[in-house]
């Protein structure tokens, strides 16, 4: 098991504090990404229609397009965890996530499909942390010039999920 009491402040850049605070104190990996696949999709399938095409100023994103957002993240982050729990010392680089989204169709999507892959995303991201052991997930690699373990890496995107679930139910529901 891989709790987040284990993670240690020089295993990421003090930015996803944030994200990994969002996570309960004594919770393990695999039971928070387990959890998050439950209450995310509950969650989007009971935003109405009629708020998912809905941004609530200029330049914001729809909730469709956050959850697309959640995927490609998620996406990009389990790969850092793949990376950096196979000792790879290659410096990755970051990306820019509102040119993701510039480039993506979320809005012409239905929310069934998002959730279809959302679900398939997790489900490899649960699959890759079941067989890691507790040395692997402790390695730390350098992306987007600061340091993250696998574990870290695991733990943000749980916690980042919850963090736009809250902006979503705040400013748009």
């Amino acid at each position: 098991m891989i709790y987040i009491n284990e993670i240690q402040p020089e295993e990421y850049n003090e930015y996803y504090g944030y994200h990994i605070k969002k996570n309960n104190e004594d919770v393990d990996l695999l039971s928070a990404l387990t959890k998050g696949l439950s209450n995310t999709i509950s969650f989007f399938e009971s935003v109405p229609d009629a708020k998912l095409l809905h941004r609530y100023a200029e330049g914001k994103w729809t909730p469709k397009e956050v959850l697309l957002h959640l995927i490609d993240t998620e996406r990009i982050f389990i790969y850092r965890a793949l990376r950096f729990s196979r000792n790879d010392k290659t410096s990755l680089m970051g990306f820019e996530q509102d040119d993701f989204m510039i480039n993506s169709t979320a809005n012409g999507r239905t929310i069934p499909s998002l959730l279809e892959e959302y679900k398939a995303t997790r489900a490899s991201s649960i699959a890759l942390f079941q067989n890691m052991n507790a040395t692997s997930t402790s390695l730390i690699g350098t992306a987007s010039g600061s340091p993250m373990s696998a574990r870290a890496a695991g733990f943000i995107i749980c916690g980042h999920e919850i963090h736009h679930i809250e902006i979503i139910k705040e400013k748009y529901l």
